[in-house]
């Protein structure tokens, strides 16, 4: 039996993200989480970002100013990301494909 994964994000129209956090220490729950010492401005953008994962233990992915779990900051940090027109494709038995664009850690 064959399993099959399709993800798509379709017509962002320039999509920003603001996000301040405060000089404090932030933590997340999860052991891989992220924890922050100073502030944290992220703003990213998307424009027509597609991500497709077809057969066996495929992935797709698109990550526009993110940050992965497992990350520890310490400072001020910003994150300026934009992208246009980003296409991630996977086709086939253990195949993967990504796009970043402003990413800070892990996986």
């Amino acid at each position: 039996m064959k399993k099959y994964l399709v993800a798509a994000a379709l017509g962002f129209a320039a999509a920003g993200v603001l996000a301040q956090m405060t000089p404090s220490v932030q933590r997340s729950s999860s052991p891989q989480g992220v924890q922050i010492q100073g502030d944290t401005v992220v703003n990213a953008g998307a424009q027509n970002t597609n991500a497709v994962a077809a057969g066996d233990a495929n992935t797709a992915k698109n990550a526009t100013g993110a940050v992965r779990g497992g990350t520890q900051i310490q400072g001020n940090t910003r994150i300026s990301a934009q992208s246009k027109n980003v296409n991630s494709v996977a086709v086939g038995k253990g195949n993967a494909a990504t796009n970043e664009v402003g990413a800070i850690g892990g996986k």
